[in-house]
This record gives structure tokens, sequence and C-alpha cells, in this order.
């Protein structure tokens, strides 16, 4: 089977940095491995006239399959066929309910990207699909725990999919970035990895035998595993989930034939990197010391208790003080689209001139393990801490692809 790869919302490319294990020269020249063929992208933002995003992945791979035309008006017909489908997604409300006629059609709230996979799992049956989003999906909606996440898992199995999932924490498998993010792996009942891991034990899937255990080992020796079956033997179909279903997802899992079975797993941690690690060694522009705004980062950072009232009720707001400035011997905090601001998510450090100024743009891309300069197309700044805070750790992927690498091989 041919290594064929489909980004969805690919932003500047960090599916297929990781994958690929992207390097970029002194010149800007991208160099790129060939352990996946990347056949068609598609990157659009929404209400933005200037697509920085798709620019950059434009000029950092010389590539003209990638699209910038909102995927839902794509024709799924016209993706190319491809054996790995990846992307990262926003978490919304996955809700679904009858069509307005009355009739048997299901329909799901407009806008919301995931029907947009769905449907392009519906027409091309990738064989192996690698998604990656916010940890908070599992426990989505606040008022149907575990519902979305529920929808998804439907979703797959009714396409005759199965899917194991977790979520990491990026230092703690030797990163420079606290980020915590889902990753769900989901292979067709088509491929003989299929055929394979539908036999083996759920135990076995989470300690040594799944994609996840052998790219990101964990440390327990006992699972206290929980069930529950999504398949249409319980559910008749996704309106009755979207309805009804509700469960207390753990952070790692696997799904067969419409049976989930999930438990809380614990790393074999790696030494992360430190923030001192990957700081610029030089003096920076003076642009990025806030000698004016340092007041303003003293009080974001501090701790506060605001009273306030909403709708005739009073409350008291309450935030916790934050270290300040950030501690280098630790890894960064998770990063945010706010990254760069006057904001109290924003890193400020003290470098070698013994001031404080906040992260340079590079060092952004390092807390993501992206090349150095990547974003530095000729987007503003400004959208260059933006692509930083949107992004994930390109390092996390380039061990998953290992994996995938290997499970494509044998097929």
């Amino acid at each position: 089977m041919e290594k064929t790869v489909v980004e969805l919302f690919a932003g500047v490319g960090g599916f297929r940095v990781g994958l690929n294990e992207v390097t970029l020269d002194e010149h800007g020249v991208t160099h790129e491995k060939d352990n996946f063929r990347f056949v068609w992208a598609n990157q659009w933002e929404p209400s933005t006239k200037t697509q920085h995003a798709f620019e950059c992945y434009k000029k950092r791979f010389n590539e003209n399959s990638v699209s910038n035309e909102d995927i839902a008006k794509v024709d799924k017909k016209s993706i190319p066929d491809h054996s790995l489908l990846v992307g990262g997604f926003p978490c919304q409300d996955y809700s679904v309910a009858r069509s307005l006629s009355k009739e048997q059609g299901i329909q799901g709230k407009k806008g919301v990207l995931w029907w947009q996979i769905n449907d392009i799992l519906k027409e091309k049956r990738p064989p192996f699909v690698l998604l990656e989003n916010v940890d908070r999906l599992i426990k989505s909606p606040s008022t149907q725990r575990g519902r979305d996440f529920g929808i998804m898992l439907r979703c797959f199995d009714d396409l005759g999919y199965a899917v194991e999932w977790r979520i990491i924490n990026a230092a703690e498998y030797g990163h420079a970035q606290r980020r915590r993010r889902i990753y769900v792996f989901a292979y067709h009942m088509s491929t003989k990895y299929y055929d394979r891991m539908s036999k083996v034990n759920p135990e076995a899937i989470f300690q040594e035998s799944g994609m996840f255990a052998k790219s990101f080992p964990i440390s327990n020796t006992q699972l206290n595993i929980s069930k529950i079956d999504i398949s249409n033997g319980q559910y008749k179909d996704l309106v009755e989930v979207s309805n009804q279903f509700k469960f207390a997802f753990e952070n790692s899992g696997f799904m067969v034939n419409g049976f989930i079975s999930t438990t809380t797993t614990n790393p074999v941690e790696i030494k992360s990197r430190t923030l001192g690690e990957i700081i610029e060694s030089n003096k920076v522009n003076s642009a990025y010391y806030i000698d004016k705004s340092l007041e303003k980062f003293e009080y974001l950072k501090d701790s506060k208790r605001i009273p306030r009232e909403k709708n005739g009720v009073k409350y008291t707001y309450s935030e916790g003080k934050m270290t300040f400035p950030e501690d280098l011997n630790l890894p960064g905090r998770t990063m945010l689209t706010s990254e760069g601001t006057v904001n109290r998510s924003t890193h400020v450090i003290r470098d070698i001139t013994g001031k404080l100024r906040i992260l340079t743009p590079i060092e952004t891309e390092r807390l993501n393990d992206f090349p150095d300069n990547w974003t530095d197309t000729g987007m503003p700044e400004k959208r260059r801490y933006f692509m930083m805070g949107n992004a994930l750790v390109t390092g996390l992927v380039r061990t998953l692809g290992e994996q995938i690498n290997s499970i494509i091989s044998h097929e």
C-alpha cells in the first residue's frame, strides 16, 4: 500500500512537518523526507481576507495541491484517494437531529467541521486516520459529559473503523511544552491491521500492542478498564447517541465493533526539554522586552479576587498566582493564540541580559518542534504567534508517524 496522505485544516503544515521530519536550511529551503507522499491538503481560514497559513504552507512546500477553499464547499469525490487522513480540528458542538422533513435523515449542526471529516470518510474510506484535538473533547459538553466524543466514535463505527485514542502531554515524552492534546487513530475493517488488532484484548492494546503503547509507553502494570457499548445494538442511530449517550471517558481508549474500553494510563516519562534550552542564546530585538508593560504583566500574573455581578447575582472571580517570570528549568506552559500579547497566558522570561521579555516567534516555533523561522513567510508577527498557538507539537506526530509508517508497510 502506498503511503499517501491528505491533510485537513492544515494550518502551517504541522502534520506534514512531523510525519516527513521536515527541516529548513539557512537559505530558507525546505528539506522533506519521503516517509509519506502528501497528495492533497486543505487550509481555509473563515472571515480572513489574507490567508496567511495557506500562504505559509504553499511556500514552504512549494505546493500547488493545497486547497484554499471552504472544506464544506469542496466536492468530496474530487479529493484524491489516500491511505492516511490527518487533521487537527476544533472541539465544537457535534449534536445531531432528525432532518426537518421528519424523515429518517440525520443532520449535524452547520459549520461543525467534524461532519466534513465524516463526509470524507464516507466518500473515500481511507484505511487509516490520525486526528488531533483539545483534551476537553472527551468531556464535552458539560451538560452531557462524553456525548460529543461518543458521536465521533459512533460515526467511525458506522463506517467500519476501529479507534484508539490517547491524551498526551508532550512534556511527559521529552518535549519542551506542557501541551495536552488528544490523538485519535482509526483503521478500517478492510485492513490487515484491523484483522490483527480486533483479536487483541484491550489490556494488551493499552500496555504493549496498540499504536500508542508502542509510540508512547505507559508505566501501568494493572489497569482499571471501564466498558460501554455504543453500537447500533445499544443505540439505534446517531440521534439516539446525541440525545442519550453519556460516559466518563478516560485518557486512553479503544473501540472495536462499537464496544468501547477506556482507562487511565500513566506515561513512562522522558526528561523534557526546558524553556532554558529552547530560548535564543543571543540578545534579541528590543521590541520583545516588556519595560513599558511590566506593571500590567505583574498584575495579570498575580492572584486576584474580584467581586462581580451577573443577572443580579453577586460572586467573586478568582485567579491563582502564576510563576513570574517563567521558570527556565521547566518546559513551557501550553501556548495559546494570544501568545505574544500583553496577556496572562503569555510567557515572560528573564534572558541572558537579565531583563524580562516575551518569547520571540522563533522560540514559539521551537516549543512546537517546528524549524526556526518556519512562519517567517511575510505574515505579520502577531499572526506568527497565532499560528503557533494553534499548532501541534510536531515531534509527537513524528513519533506516531514511525509506527504508522510501519503499519502501512505491512499492508
